[in-house]
């Protein structure tokens, strides 16, 4: 199965901090009560830092904003405002990390407005996203995210910050619910979302948990490399069930990601051996049209292999009359099942549909399950799509062929 690369899910982020903080130099106002005013010793120091900071003089102002920061007895207020102000200038000189300092020391310091929190729990998580410190994103992101303060492109980053850090489980969690969460709102996953979920399987080494993965992406953006990745995936666990093998092929197939010479020629043969010649000849012909086979040993392995699957085609199609009587005279419908495998095969899909439903209809058939999921294939093929959904629906007992019913749910919504 192809791996997505983990770099190509990561965003750049650069730092977009609140509006607030970058629409002045903060300041205080004489109708604020007595708590919220400098206390006496900082009004000069404080006034002429806001000067240098209206003025541009970023250097000049976090020079004398220390200063004022070394003044012994400072109240809290006068904290905060030295922080406030030195927020501004360091994001102004672009010292993030120097700005972040300041900033978070504002944040629980007693004084900051609650509806100011927000807006620098924002800035905080963009800072240090762009800092690397991916523990205090998702520490600062949570706050805001568990708020109902996060929108998009922050609930993004923190998602990101669970994956840079190494912490798949943690991403993993934080990404499902993300992605559950907009689907119970009616919205499309976004794909970012999605895909995230699904590194975070494969860092962990989840099989499992990557089809599911992959389900969802092709579930909401159904593109042929996501089905290719998908049914990949899903043939190596069917592998060691020839049937079951050849029913995953039929979607591959179907969903057009055949890709080697190999799968044209294993398809062929497994339907071969279960009695289905057209559909060998017809996988075939499709291989040779897309020019699969390019070596010449390969090309006439495969050519040899569809004239037989022809003749037997031929001889199979002139039993077909007297087989159908044979069915319907048979007591069980093991043999209508045979008889719409072979019209299947052939393209004769109503015909196929109608065999299988007389089989399934008087019992005694051998794979149940096999046989409702190629009724619903062949419902599909003829047309009647709401049929076939109903179908694909009631295949029941094996859970790979729940799967692929499934899965042929979602091609048949998206067709």
């Amino acid at each position: 199965m192809k791996v997505i690369s983990s770099r190509a899910l990561v965003m750049g982020a650069s730092v977009m901090l609140a509006a607030a903080l970058l629409s002045g130099p903060p300041a205080w106002a004489a109708d604020k009560p007595e708590k919220q005013q400098p206390s006496a010793k900082l009004v000069t120091p404080l006034h002429d830092a806001q000067e240098d900071l209206k003025a541009k003089k970023y250097a000049e102002a976090i020079a004398k904003l220390k200063e004022a920061d070394a003044i012994p007895s400072k109240t809290s207020y006068d904290q905060h405002a030295i922080n406030d102000f030195l927020a501004f200038a360091y994001v102004n000189t672009q010292n993030y990390a120097e700005a972040s300092k300041a900033l978070e020391a504002e944040l629980d310091d007693g004084v900051t407005p609650e509806s100011e929190k927000p807006q620098k729990l924002r800035s905080l998580t963009e800072m240090n996203y762009q800092l690397k410190n991916y523990d205090k994103v998702i520490d600062f992101g949570n706050r805001l995210n568990k708020s109902g303060g996060a929108d998009e492109r922050l609930r993004t980053i923190i998602g990101q910050a669970y994956y840079l850090k190494g912490d798949y489980k943690g991403t993993l969690k934080f990404e499902e619910a993300l992605a559950d969460g907009q689907i119970k709102a009616g919205e499309t996953p976004k794909k970012d979302t999605l895909l995230l979920v699904y590194s975070s399987c494969q860092k962990l080494s989840d099989d499992a948990c990557q089809t599911r993965a992959m389900e969802k992406l092709v579930a909401y953006y159904p593109q042929p490399d996501y089905w290719s990745q998908l049914l990949y995936g899903l043939r190596s666990q069917t592998s060691s069930n020839d049937a079951n093998l050849l029913q995953t092929y039929r979607l591959m197939s179907e969903v057009d990601v055949l890709k080697t010479p190999g799968d044209y020629n294993e398809m062929a043969q497994l339907a071969l051996e279960a009695g289905s010649p057209g559909e060998a000849a017809t996988v075939l012909e499709k291989g040779m049209q897309k020019d699969v086979f390019t070596d010449k040993l390969t090309k006439d392995r495969n050519q040899r292999l569809l004239e037989n699957a022809k003749k037997a085609a031929s001889t199979d199609q002139a039993s077909l009359p007297r087989l159908e009587k044979e069915a319907d005279a048979a007591p069980t419908g093991v043999k209508n099942v045979g008889v719409g495998l072979a019209y299947l095969g052939y393209g004769q899909y109503d015909k196929a549909a109608d065999e299988f439903s007389k089989g399934l209809g008087k019992g005694g058939v051998k794979d149940e399950a096999q046989a409702r999921l190629l009724l619903g294939i062949a419902q599909l093929k003829a047309g009647h799509k709401d049929d076939a959904v109903k179908t694909f629906k009631a295949v029941k007992g094996d859970p790979a062929l729940e799967r692929l019913a499934n899965l042929w749910s979602l091609h048949a919504r998206q067709a």
